[in-house]
């Protein structure tokens, strides 16, 4: 090292430089890093781009909300249907042969009924109507496996059958005297068909289910006037609503009736025909004043067996919306006369022969 001048002129040694780190090395200018959001440099940012929902999205939401609704909907009447065990087995019970047979009840009851119901619907209190629960309608509903027609076949209330343990009597009978369970083993020695489900609504349930959806259209040839209820239903197509339909299905002591009890389950025929066809129809099913109204009142309506689910409603439904248009064979268990008492051995054997087979009912054991 060189000498330092000092202040007087003389030389002095620098001071010793203290041990330290190396200098470093400036690095050559790289790239900036890269841009980590925001707009970029120089630039104002930019908003935000808010996510559309486009069609399909949207479209997409509203099937998912409407399959959850329909779901719900399948839970709520699937766990709120009454039921009732009806079905059971015992010696000597028909064996399964072709098709699904369900047997539907029309029964008398008046349970639920106010007095003020009862006036309206013009079906009288229970002693007025002798006591107990009698059936009203019986029909007998074949659903076939094959492309052969359903058929609907009305069992008239007075036939005379053997009713097991009871000896002969009237077919309704067996209901007030065993309930359902006697009924179906009664229906099924008389007929020698295997009856797989079971169905039964009451005066009330009717009532409400015809006003639920606000009525069913019907067309009325001749004027009816039962002097025994003393209900009146005008000539031509008008709305029935619970308690005129309820008349009309009952209907037997009127000029329009001449035969009396035959004349009535053909008109609950023809009735359960337009009902079935109106509930299952777009113009009731897509109005929702029409099917909330269905919805609450179906539940406690109807009454199906312990082991009977809604699909297989939904397929009774189905099957027998074809009555107004002649898809559905629809007859009364043939009779020997007009009293309805006594079915003719021979024509009602081909009728029930022809169910158990899945064949087409010969014209002769058809009755109308």
């Amino acid at each position: 090292m060189l000498p330092v001048p000092g202040r007087d002129g003389g030389h002095r040694q620098p001071p010793p430089r203290r041990p330290g780190p190396p200098p470093t090395r400036a690095m050559p200018a790289g790239p900036p890093p890269p841009h980590q959001g925001g707009a970029p440099r120089g630039q104002v940012p930019r908003p935000p781009r808010r996510r559309r929902f486009g069609p399909g999205k949207i479209l997409l939401t509203l099937l998912t909300v409407f399959v959850l609704f329909l779901a719900g909907v399948w839970v709520y009447l699937e766990f709120s249907i009454n039921r009732i065990d009806a079905l059971h087995n015992y010696d000597g019970r028909p064996a399964a042969a072709s098709g699904t047979n369900w047997l539907i009840v029309g029964s008398d009851s008046r349970e639920g009924l106010t007095p003020e119901d009862e006036a309206r619907l013009v079906t009288g209190d229970v002693e007025a109507a002798g006591g107990g629960t009698r059936t009203d309608t019986m029909m007998v509903a074949h659903l076939p496996d094959n492309d052969t027609r359903p058929t609907l076949v009305s069992l008239p209330r007075d036939s005379r059958v053997a009713i097991p343990g009871h000896g002969t009597g009237k077919i309704n009978s067996a209901f007030a005297i065993g309930g359902p369970q006697l009924l179906v083993q009664t229906v099924e020695q008389a007929t020698g068909l295997r009856i797989d489900h079971y169905a039964e609504i009451g005066f009330g349930g009717f009532a409400k289910i015809v006003d639920a959806i606000g009525g069913v259209d019907m067309c009325v040839d001749k004027e009816m006037h039962d002097t025994f209820t003393d209900i009146t239903i005008p000539a031509g197509c008008q709305e029935l609503d619970g308690a005129h339909a309820l008349g009309f299905v009952r209907m037997r002591h009127s000029e329009a009736t001449p035969r009396s009890d035959l004349d009535r389950v053909e008109n609950q025929r023809k009735f359960i025909g337009a009902l079935v066809s109106q509930i299952s129809s777009a113009g009731t099913l897509l109005n929702p004043f029409d099917v909330f109204p269905l919805l609450n009142a179906a539940p406690d309506a109807l009454t199906i067996d312990e082991g009977d689910h809604l699909h297989n409603l939904v397929g009774l439904a189905w099957a027998m919306r074809g009555i107004s248009s002649d898809g559905v064979l629809s007859t009364t268990v043939p009779v020997t006369s007009g009293s309805a008492e006594h079915w003719d051995k021979t024509k009602s054997q081909q009728l029930f022969d022809a169910l158990r087979g899945d064949t087409a009912v010969p014209e002769s054991a058809i009755m109308n």
